[in-house]
């Protein structure tokens, strides 16, 4: 079997499962990942080379070093794929590619997965519900926003991470406060006005334009009120015939064949209207899920999102068919906060339906898996109340949990 040469580009921590599963299917994995990063446990049995970037901030690259050094790579190297395994490094991937004419999502299909403006259009041209938006770029133009929707609204880094950088208003004076401190950066945000509803993610993997793998859950304290008020973030899988389910599985599939998904992952967000009950979407990524969502949906399905990827990524470069496996029907619940101590004792959680401790310094991270979907409910429930009373840190060490 001829061997594939893949490399993945990560500027954090994550896809150790993916790069595994890569190298047991037998391909060669090329690690390209910041130099803060060093020490971190990669499956360095998987890996056959790494390179190191210098970071200008956390997660910021010189895309032209980076270029420069992909260029010496291939002199003796023929790359035939290219990954980004985080959020940011999807932009990263997508130069890469066009730059080499690597196979793969190029510069315009990727902004309607990480440009929050782009994705917004692109999903409001396409006919599917979005809150009401405005760029920034222009003085009239946000006024008039401000004039025709009521208040609050949220400003959003357009190409940020799940709730990373959002601010809420609701005044016009402070709103422009923050507008005119942006300065030179003010292009980087969109104005939307705040939905409130619940908040659902959908999980899902695409083989050939085909949608062959389906998770949706519901956030049960949604990463925007955990980023801006602390607390424990919740998550529970849907069950697979629930009106729920349905609904929302169409309309990530709309969102994924409008915005041009040919493969791979994906993580999708969306709001339903307290107001009206209707679908709007939120935002959408090319990637797995973050927050530890990946180990959501396996409690459920018996579904691995990140090795299932990658024999997807093998699947196409060596030109065979793909088919994932049936999902189970368990219902799942995640649940993780910040904590004081670095190892939290779990022996207070321990039950039959706790199937994994997640071993994150500085948090409790717990799974729950059942047939019963009340059950999941009562144990995060507990769980979250019993953090809060004896165990939640308010002023935590700097951490990443974005979904």
């Amino acid at each position: 079997m001829e061997e594939k040469i893949i490399v993945c580009i990560s500027c954090y921590y994550k896809g150790y499962d993916f790069m595994d599963e890569m190298k047991k299917l037998g391909n060669k994995i090329i690690l390209v990942t910041s130099e803060s990063l060093k020490e971190k446990n990669w499956p360095w049995h998987a890996i056959d080379e790494v390179f190191y970037m210098s970071e200008l901030k956390p997660s910021v690259w010189n895309l032209e070093h980076l270029v420069q050094g992909f260029s010496h790579l291939m002199k003796t190297r023929k790359i035939d794929a290219v990954v980004a395994l985080d959020d940011y490094d999807v932009e990263k991937a997508a130069l890469i590619r066009e730059t080499f004419r690597i196979p793969g999502m190029g510069q315009t299909t990727h902004r309607y997965f990480r440009d929050k403006l782009a994705m917004r259009q692109k999903a409001k041209d396409s006919g599917i519900n979005v809150p009401e938006f405005t760029a920034v770029f222009n003085n009239d133009e946000v006024n008039n926003f401000t004039e025709k929707v009521p208040g609050p609204w949220v400003l959003k880094p357009r190409s940020e991470a799940s709730a990373s950088g959002i601010k809420k208003f609701s005044s016009k004076d402070e709103l422009w406060t923050e507008l005119d401190a942006l300065g030179e950066e003010r292009h980087l945000f969109l104005l939307e006005s705040f939905k409130p509803g619940d908040v659902y993610h959908v999980d899902s993997l695409t083989f050939n334009k085909e949608i062959v793998f389906t998770s949706a859950s519901k956030y049960l304290a949604p990463p925007m009120q955990v980023s801006h008020e602390g607390g424990v973030f919740r998550s529970k899988t849907l069950g697979r015939y629930s009106e729920e389910f349905k609904a929302l599985d169409e309309v990530n599939a709309k969102v994924l064949s409008s915005f041009g998904l040919l493969n791979g992952a994906t993580h999708t967000e969306f709001i339903r209207g307290k107001a009206d009950g209707k679908w709007y979407f939120l935002e959408t990524s090319s990637r797995v899920g973050g927050a530890h969502i990946p180990d959501l949906v396996e409690a459920s399905s018996q579904i691995n999102i990140w090795r299932e990827w990658a024999k997807i990524e093998d699947a196409l470069l060596r030109g065979k068919s793909y088919q994932a496996s049936k999902p189970t029907g368990y219902y799942s619940g995640l649940i993780v906060a910040l904590i004081k101590d670095k190892h939290p004792d779990y022996s207070a959680f321990e039950s039959e339906e706790a199937v994994n401790f997640l071993p994150i310094d500085y948090h409790v991270g717990i799974v729950y898996r059942s047939t019963d979907p009340d059950i999941i409910q009562q144990r995060l429930d507990s769980a979250a109340e019993k953090i809060q009373a004896e165990m939640l840190n308010i002023l935590p060490p700097k951490s990443k949990l974005t979904s």
